[in-house]
């Protein structure tokens, strides 16, 4: 370790299908055990035990559980990255409504299960630089695009388009995230059609 923080990095890069298979394993057992105890008593033993791999072999991928959760964030983030992705791949439906509900939608779908593990990535993963640096690109992207969208749709009338996509995206991300991962969530459908709806009206009032 180097001025007092915590090795956080990946330790291990795998090449073999076999050490990427090794990999997936101990990231599967990790958000098992985190949502099962908790990040603080999901220990790397408990994560190693579930994954069936030796500590010794845990430690040849992650030096500890903080790199572990880091890991299992960043691939959230990428995650719903190639879920809208793939809903753009297919090209936009004309309406605003729809084109919402397609963001929205990706966006249920990234959160809809493991509700108590998504508290703890939110909650408890470590604000590494590299991590912070990667949410921000990653955010940036989306306001660049989502304001472009605006700009450009017809049925959109709000005047700052910069404002309202960066309200729109952080809307959607952080109302998604917290009723899924509500002890008690709304159905899906139901939480798609009234933040669609939310969005619509805002979108499209007088300008």
């Amino acid at each position: 370790m180097t001025s007092g923080r915590r090795a956080i990095a990946p330790r291990k890069q795998p090449r073999q299908v076999r050490a990427e298979l090794t990999r997936q394993r101990i990231l599967d057992a990790a958000a098992h055990i985190f949502e099962e105890y908790g990040y603080a008593a999901g220990t790397t033993n408990r994560i190693a035990e579930r994954a069936r791999v030796s500590i010794g072999s845990l430690y040849q991928y992650y030096p500890n559980k903080d790199a572990i959760l880091v890991e299992l964030v960043t691939r959230h983030l990428e995650a719903g990255e190639a879920s809208v992705a793939r809903y753009l791949a297919e090209g936009l439906p004309p309406s605003l409504e729809d084109t919402l509900r397609v963001f929205v939608r990706a966006a249920i779908e990234n959160h809809v299960d493991d509700p108590r593990l998504l508290r703890i990535m939110a909650e408890e993963a470590p604000r590494s630089p590299e991590l912070l640096a990667k949410v921000n690109d990653y955010e940036a992207e989306r306001f660049r695009y989502t304001q472009e969208l605006f700009e450009n749709h017809p049925e959109v009338r709000v005047a700052d388009t910069e404002a309202a996509a960066r309200l729109a995206v952080t809307t959607v991300e952080l109302v998604v995230h917290k009723v899924c991962s509500a002890p008690d969530p709304l159905g899906t459908r139901r939480l798609e059609d009234e933040l669609v709806a939310m969005l619509h009206r805002y979108l499209t009032g007088p300008g």
